[in-house]
This record gives C-alpha cells, sequence and structure tokens, in this order.
C-alpha cells in the first residue's frame, strides 16, 4: 500500500507530484552530462589562419614576385604540415599553421609559419615524430626547388662588398655542392645572381637549419628531449652558447639569440618520459643531425659587427 497522496479516482495527485519536482534531487554522476558549446563554424576555426596564409602570400609575391611564392609556399607549407600531421597522428590537439607575414621587414615577406600545440604530449616517441616531421617534410620540397634555382640562376661580376642593391648570403653544404654540380665554379671575379626560386630555395634550407637546433623548444629541442630525456638539457645549454658564440663573428644572430634566450627553456616532460622511442628513431636522428649539417651555414648574410654600427649610426644621425 502506498503512502502517496491520490485523487479520488487513484491517481497520483498532481500537485503532489508538482510540489516534490522542486525538492533537490540525489545526484546521479551516471546521469549527468555537460552542457557544451555550440560548435564553432569553420570561418571561426580556421579564419584567422585563412587570413595569415593570404596575407603571406600577398606579402611574399610583394617582395619577389609569384615565383618566389610557388617556391618559398610549399616549402613552409610542408614543415608546418609535417608537424600537423604528426600531431594528428597522435591525437594530439594542434591548431593548423599561422603564416607571419612581415613585408620590407623581411626579404622574402615572411618569417615562416608556426602551429600551436594544445594539448599534452602522450610520450617521447610522439614527441620525436612531431618534432623531426617538419623539418624532414619542409627539406624534402626544398631540395627540387634548390634544383631548379640552381639551373636558373644568371652569373654576373661580383658587385663591391658596399654595394647597397645586393644581399651576400653564406652558403649552406647542400647549396655549394648543387651549385658545383649543376652549374661548376664561376670564374675569377664572378658570382651567382639568385633568382626567386633559389632565393626560396636558401630560405627553406635557413629555416630548417634553425628549427633543427637542439635548444630548448625548438624542433631540434624536441627531437633531442625524445632521444635523451632529461639530459638533453646539456644539449641545449651547449646549443645556446654556440649561438651566442655565433653572435662574435656576426650580428646576423642577434635577433635569434634573444629568442633562444627567452623560449629556450628546459624542456616540458610529456605524460610517459619512460616509454622507449625505438631503434629506428636513433637512425631517424641520425638522418636530422644530416640535414642540419647541410642546412646550416654560420654566416647566413654576410654582414659584419662594422657595417651593422654603420647603419645603426646612420639611422641616428641621418638628418
Amino acid at each position: 500500500m502506498s503512502d502517496s497522496p491520490t485523487t479520488l479516482d487513484g491517481r497520483p495527485d498532481p500537485s503532489e507530484e508538482w510540489l516534490r519536482s522542486l525538492q533537490p534531487q540525489p545526484y546521479d554522476a551516471d546521469a549527468w552530462q555537460p552542457l557544451h558549446a555550440r560548435p564553432r563554424g569553420a570561418w571561426r576555426k580556421y579564419g584567422l589562419n585563412l587570413v595569415f596564409f593570404v596575407l603571406t602570400v600577398l606579402s611574399v609575391n610583394l617582395m619577389g614576385g609569384p615565383m618566389l611564392v610557388l617556391g618559398l609556399m610549399p616549402i613552409l607549407i610542408a614543415h608546418e604540415m609535417g608537424h600537423y600531421v604528426a600531431c594528428l597522428r597522435y591525437g594530439v590537439d594542434a591548431t593548423l599553421p599561422y603564416f607571419i607575414p612581415v613585408p620590407i621587414l623581411s626579404f622574402v615577406g615572411t618569417l615562416g609559419a608556426f602551429i600551436r600545440i594544445r594539448g599534452p604530449i602522450p610520450n617521447r616517441k610522439a614527441l620525436f615524430d612531431i618534432g623531426i616531421a617538419g623539418p624532414l617534410a619542409g627539406f624534402v620540397v626544398c631540395v627540387p626547388v634548390l634544383i631548379l634555382g640552381a639551373l636558373d640562376a644568371s652569373v654576373i661580376p661580383t658587385p663591391p662588398a658596399s654595394s647597397p642593391n645586393f644581399i651576400s648570403f653564406g652558403e649552406p653544404l647542400l647549396l655549394q655542392w648543387s651549385y658545383e654540380w649543376l652549374r661548376g665554379t664561376p670564374r675569377e671575379g664572378q658570382t651567382f645572381l639568385m633568382g626567386p626560386l633559389a632565393t626560396a630555395s636558401w630560405f627553406g634550407l635557413f629555416v630548417t637549419a634553425l628549427n633543427l637546433m637542439p635548444v630548448g623548444q625548438l624542433d631540434g629541442g624536441h627531437v633531442v628531449y625524445a632521444l635523451l630525456g632529461k639530459r638533453s638539457i646539456w644539449v641545449s645549454r651547449v646549443g645556446l652558447l654556440g649561438c651566442f658564440g655565433l653572435l662574435y663573428f656576426r650580428p646576423t644572430w642577434l635577433l635569434w639569440c634573444i629568442l633562444l634566450a627567452l623560449f629556450g627553456r628546459r624542456h616540458p616532460r610529456t605524460l610517459d618520459d619512460y616509454a622507449p622511442i625505438g631503434r629506428a628513431r636513433m637512425f631517424v636522428g641520425v638522418i636530422g643531425l644530416l640535414v642540419f649539417a647541410l642546412s646550416f651555414t654560420p654566416s647566413p648574410i654576410l654582414v659584419s659587427w662594422a657595417d651593422f654600427r654603420e647603419v645603426v649610426l646612420s639611422l641616428f644621425t641621418s638628418d
């Protein structure tokens, strides 16, 4: 027999049911569901990435024309998508690439691109793959652009060192070997004038080398941490000191040293730092070291400290 109030015909009293519904109910964790915000549309999710991509294309085109866009953008896209696809493979939350347009301030119109990794890295195996995928993918795309650029480069008389209309670039090993193999060595008093494709390949090698430096949270820092764990801090410190050593010879390293000092902190742990990464990744790590050696130049832009001081002084003394 029920002690709940009923009506004359035996049905539950609706007023009592209504009052009972106002009383606090026991908490049921299984039945509780979180409220989710309305899913964002495609524009809200990817609009900013698209805007910066278009601005970067326009900026690169402004500085070097359509051929520079066709040569440089695929290298940068391949680099960032290498990271992004590796993140997808391991279920790591990451954004699409954000490209950086800097017209006038950069001779190619951009400083490159980056992705934001918003979720934790599950283990060192995932960290290694995410870190190495970008430089290797960008390097693979850079090689054919380098070959086309070498074939397209013209031979001109070597301009005076003080000529304001020319920028002299340091030559990574791969660029030197490619030009010697494809074009031979210029005669004395002559040099190669790089066209848009050659400029794109040079910048692609430069970006690859910078990112593979084994410092902090750069791509090379990810790789070294994945291989060595906590011991990678010593490699990172040596790499940072080496960068400051390069600053002694060329002022072009000044900005990079500042950035490394700010972002070259101790590498964060993964969720499982003790999971093995396997011997195969050791071999890939050696390939990454080889790519770094082929792409790196200690003097990317041949500007001396004397030239740098002269430019700075002219900014303050000009009418």
